[in-house]
């Protein structure tokens, strides 16, 4: 990733930058030896930073907040051109947060006991991890995402068994992602510009996906229960032949 060419005016040091995006020195520092923003730019001996790096630096926070990992923050920033404007990094937080998940709610072995309504054995939990309803955190608890705890239970209930968790969380999560990054593609050329040229803010922007977001999971429902029904009638039919 390489620096970006800003004017003088815009250039900040880095104590500037660490109070402009609430990150220690130590952090930002660290960011940039893992390519996730573009080194400082250099005047003699000096470096200093432009918008360019606070709207990266703050995507990178954004992404954090919602849960995640150093290696997905890595591979979500790198399909980012190098040559974005900070205005084009601003319309991927934009995009971004009405389409991530709920954020998972930490809970103890004991209250995740009790939200389950039994005690989970180990190789339930895994199950559920690969379903990707329960993560166990390095302190000793659990992170949950609530609305899919009961569904998870269920599935466990009925004999889900571990490989075959695995195996259909990973589909999920390759189509998931194929259609995420369609979707955003043609908000981002499609919709983006249209609002731009109108004079639109980025939260109406924002409002627009939060409601387009409950349409399109509806619709996402309604095809799949369409191809499974349709699978199930050519099943039969070559059954029957």
């Amino acid at each position: 990733m390489t620096a970006p060419v800003e004017a003088a005016t815009e250039l900040m040091a880095l104590d500037e930058l660490t109070k402009r995006v609430g990150m220690s020195v130590r952090t930002v520092r660290f960011y940039t030896t893992k390519g996730l923003v573009p080194p400082p730019i250099r005047r003699g001996r000096s470096g200093y930073y432009s918008p360019d790096h606070v709207s990266r630096l703050e995507l990178v926070r954004e992404l954090q907040a919602h849960g995640f990992t150093l290696s997905a923050i890595e591979k979500y920033v790198a399909r980012i051109p190098e040559d974005a404007t900070p205005e084009t990094i601003a319309l991927h937080r934009t995009l971004l947060a009405p389409w991530l998940a709920e954020l998972p709610e930490t809970v103890s072995r004991r209250q995740l006991t009790r939200r389950a309504g039994r005690r989970l054995t180990e190789d339930e939990l895994d199950t559920l991890n690969a379903l990707g309803i329960v993560f166990p955190t390095k302190q000793g608890k659990f992170q949950i995402a609530v609305a899919q705890l009961n569904v998870g239970v269920a599935l466990l209930d009925l004999g889900m068994p571990l490989d075959a968790a695995l195996a259909a969380h990973e589909i999920i999560t390759a189509h998931g992602r194929a259609v995420a990054d369609e979707l955003t593609d043609l908000f981002r050329t499609k919709v983006w510009p249209a609002y731009k040229e109108g004079g639109a803010t980025a939260d109406q922007l924002r409002t627009l996906v939060e409601k387009f977001k409950p349409v399109s999971v509806a619709a996402l429902v309604t095809a799949y229960e369409s191809a499974v029904n349709e699978t199930k009638r050519e099943t039969v039919a070559r059954r029957a032949r």
